[in-house]
């Protein structure tokens, strides 16, 4: 029995191993839970949707999903919700993961409907993230991202002391992550951003600024700490960059 869950396991991420030290019990109760998630995502059809084998937690709610598309293997956590006031709605590629707790929002406001978010292949996306995409969100292939993450595309303006800020509209710039960076946990990225591939996030920083592919960043505001193709010289140097980026 263990071996044949294997295989099934297999034909979503080829390199899984069940770990010698779990139970027969242990693995059947949790393929009990993804069992029970598969047949809610089954349930779309009922919506007029193919559901393409997504494993759907508890509560997972969906608004204008007639504008949300997604590829096989989808895995959304409990209680998420994904909105698609949009112009261009959401794209969820292939084997995406996204946390419990998380809200995949294009933009609140019918007035003036938000872009677009685009997640690519086998993305990885922890608890409790906020991904808004009013100006434009992209995350490209094979990115792993930690719990509490946001991203907010959009600005209000605020040059008037006279008006509220409610009331001075806002100010929208596209999003943009490369592929295969990794970004530590409650990492927030703001407006206009662009993130080259590979780039390494530290947890806790606060993204106001551009970075080229390969660079490992943190701080508030974020700040180049060194790029992960150049040569560290000491120890110490490599140590504390390596706490940073766990903290």
């Amino acid at each position: 029995m263990k071996k044949i869950l294997e295989r099934i396991i297999q034909s979503r991420n080829p390199n899984f191993r069940f770990s010698s030290t779990l139970t027969s019990s242990v693995i059947l109760a949790f393929c009990w839970q993804q069992g029970l998630a598969l047949i809610r995502g089954g349930l779309l059809i009922f919506r007029g949707r193919q559901s393409n084998w997504m494993i759907r937690g508890r509560g997972v709610r969906f608004f204008n999903l007639s504008k949300i598309r997604w590829g096989p293997f989808l895995k959304l956590g409990d209680f998420v919700h994904l909105s698609a006031i949009s112009t261009d709605g959401i794209w969820l590629g292939n084997q995406v993961s996204i946390g419990a707790f998380s809200r995949v929002v294009v933009s609140t406001t019918l007035d003036n409907p938000g872009r677009y978010i685009r997640i690519g292949h086998r993305v990885g996306i922890g608890e409790f993230a906020y991904l808004g995409g009013a100006g434009g969100l992209t995350i490209d292939d094979d990115c792993i991202i930690g719990q509490y993450f946001s991203c907010h595309p959009e600005n209000h303006q605020f040059d008037s002391l006279d008006v509220p800020i409610r009331l001075q509209g806002v100010d929208r710039k596209p999003i943009s992550i490369g592929r295969n960076c990794w970004i530590g946990s409650k990492v927030t990225v703001l407006n206009g951003v662009t993130i080259g591939d590979g780039c390494v996030i530290a947890a806790g920083a606060v993204v106001t600024q551009s970075f080229p592919a390969n660079s490992v960043i943190g701080g508030v505001p974020a700040r180049l700490l060194r790029q992960r193709d150049s040569h560290v010289h000491s120890p110490e140097h490599r140590t504390a960059t390596l706490s940073l980026i766990h903290a």
